[in-house]
């Protein structure tokens, strides 16, 4: 938009310091009264120029709803101004005058801060979050407290928001699970700062019982290890993993064996290791474990927690389900997000539509009925929304918890997309055949336009203008693959905008821009951080690819938003008829 309005009047570096002020108002403010001479002068300029964006970006909405974006503190003088036309005499001088009362009362960094706010509303009218909220970056919390802001935002479940979920619920494989991952990249601070829970009990069992054993596989990886609660005693950190790891194990082997319409037994691990020879049956082929300190584990009852370690999960589910701000961050997914959304004709997903080989959609026994496609995601959907809001202890409540670790980790899961989950092998086997997680078919699939074709129609989406959204799986650019797959009907906009994935992608993630001229797709380098973008105006570096355009713009009555009002404005016509037919009386 800056460059539709201003490349004939601007230079690009003005520009550029036009684009980091709507970004960072407030700290590109600070650092402009810092080093400019004529503040006054410099407030008047840029005052000017965001009306003017502000007003050029406003064209396609009505007057009512660009109030809404507004600070009700400014919103009678933000609303002048962007309607107020400079035509010369008496209305100009009405413009410069409120201008000039703006600065001189000490007002303009709060207006230009109110304006940038409603230029962003503006130009990002809704926001789609394709899933993984929660994954191995840093503070996903401080992300959900942005997110919770943003005036229009859906979410679709990633499986790492479906555990969290979970976690917040009360399911105890799913705080397990939430943990492993924690400890597993040293990102503690999302759950003791972040979320306020406390790991002392943890810490304590995990010393007590695991410490001065080998664990150098449960050594914290990747960019957060040498965070600062790995760093000040990483073997600790590394025993409350394998503790919370066994758990896991102990509480998964529950979990499955008391939902047989899982087929997951084969994740039963415990019981088929043989400790006098130290190995561990997978599948028909036995194993040499690394491993064979599990003083926890029973032999005879292998998936029975211990008294300490059920006094630990009862411990840790007390603060996972008291933890205020979690809960505020978990009700946010529900009230947003769900299994999918289907938006302008396009389907957006996080993981996968289960297939077969033959391009046929898997089938799944929900233990009610035997269901695939669609009405799967709905079950689902409505599955987990019994685990978060029917009763305490009740039957829908305990289905719908196991069915959150189903969705994260399970076979064949809509959110995870594949056979297993080997989090046993990688810690206890070297063989690194056993660490193979099988893709869906799904995966192999949508590279066909054929089978995009017919999971759109699934849908009730049409074959020729429609798109399916995916995240999940991470575009490994470094490799050449691109995120546009089945010739332009199916976009992967998973590219690692967690720094964790970013040496493997080879790029810093994807955004998505859908707007009346069409479809593209821009792909973003790493980001060297606030300070770099507002002192140099160096921001994240992107690129863009235009891959689908419409031949005439795409108007208002074309979008779901058109449908919308066309139905108010046959209600409202059917109102009107009635009245004038004498059969409804005037209020």
């Amino acid at each position: 938009k800056l460059e539709e309005l201003f490349a004939t009047s601007m230079t690009q570096r003005d520009r550029n310091d036009l684009a980091t002020l709507i970004y960072y108002p407030t700290s590109k403010l600070a650092l402009v009264a810092d080093e400019e001479e004529n503040l006054d002068e410099w407030y008047r300029l840029t005052i000017h120029r965001l009306v003017d964006l502000c007003r050029f970006v406003s064209t396609k909405h009505t007057r009512s709803k660009v109030r809404t974006y507004m600070d009700p503190d400014y919103e009678t003088i933000l609303d002048e101004l962007i309607h107020l036309v400079e035509e010369g005499g008496s209305r100009k001088d009405q413009y410069e005058n409120i201008i000039d009362t703006i600065i001189q009362i000490g007002q303009a960094a709060d207006v230009i801060r109110a304006i940038c706010q409603v230029i962003k509303s503006l130009v990002v009218d809704q926001l789609h979050i394709v899933g993984d909220i929660f994954d191995r970056g840093a503070r996903p919390d401080i992300v959900l407290d942005d997110l919770m802001m943003h005036h229009g935002v859906d979410i679709q479940w990633g499986n790492h928001d479906i555990l969290w979920m979970g976690a917040a619920s009360g399911s105890m494989a799913c705080i397990a699970a939430a943990l492993n991952n924690a400890f597993s990249y040293g990102n503690l601070d999302t759950i003791e700062v972040g979320y306020g829970i406390s790991l002392r009990d943890l810490s304590l069992f995990a010393k007590d019982v695991y410490g001065g054993g080998n664990v150098e596989r449960f050594m914290p990886k990747g960019p957060f290890a040498d965070s600062p609660y790995t760093s000040n005693d990483p073997l600790l950190v590394a025993d409350m993993h394998k503790a919370i790891a066994v758990i896991l194990f102990k509480l998964e082997g529950q979990l499955v064996s008391r939902n047989p319409n899982f087929n997951m037994s084969d994740r039963r691990l415990l019981d088929k290791i043989d400790f006098e020879n130290a190995t561990v049956t997978v599948g028909e082929k036995k194993y040499p474990i690394s491993d064979t300190f599990f003083p926890t584990v029973d032999h005879d009852y292998p998936y029975e927690l211990t008294k300490t370690e059920k006094r630990v999960m009862e411990q840790l589910k007390n603060a996972f389900m008291a933890s205020e701000k979690l809960k505020r961050h978990i009700d946010f997914l529900f009230a947003k997000g769900g299994m999918y959304k289907c938006c302008n004709n396009n389907l957006l997903l996080h993981g996968c539509i289960p297939m077969n080989k033959d391009g046929s959609f898997m089938e799944f026994d929900t233990g009610n009925c035997v269901l695939s496609g669609k009405a799967l995601l709905d079950e689902l959907e409505k599955i987990v929304r019994q685990g978060h809001s029917a009763p305490e202890n009740s039957p829908e409540r305990q289905k719908g918890n196991d069915y959150m670790w189903y969705l994260w980790c399970g076979k064949h899961s809509p959110l995870f997309g594949r056979e297993k989950m080997c989090s046993f092998e990688r810690f206890f086997i070297d063989d690194s055949e056993t660490h193979t997680e099988t893709r869906n078919h799904y995966y192999t699939l949508y590279h066909d336009e054929d089978a995009c074709v017919k999971i759109l129609k699934e849908f009730g989406l049409s074959e020729n203008h429609g798109h399916i959204i995916n995240g999940h799986v991470p575009v490994i650019r470094k490799k050449g693959e691109s995120p546009i797959k089945a010739n332009g009907k199916l976009i992967v906009i998973d590219g690692g905008f967690c720094r964790a994935y970013q040496d493997k992608t080879g790029t810093a993630g994807y955004t998505l821009v859908y707007n009346s001229y069409g479809m593209r797709i821009v792909t973003h380098e790493p980001f060297a951080g606030i300070d770099n973008a507002i002192k140099s105006n160096k921001d994240i570096l992107s690129t863009t690819k235009v891959f689908d355009t419409s031949e005439n713009r795409i108007r208002v009555a074309q979008t779901d938003d058109g449908q919308t009002i066309r139905n108010r404005i046959e209600g409202l016509s059917m109102l009107l008829c009635a009245y004038r037919n004498g059969v409804l009386k005037e209020q």
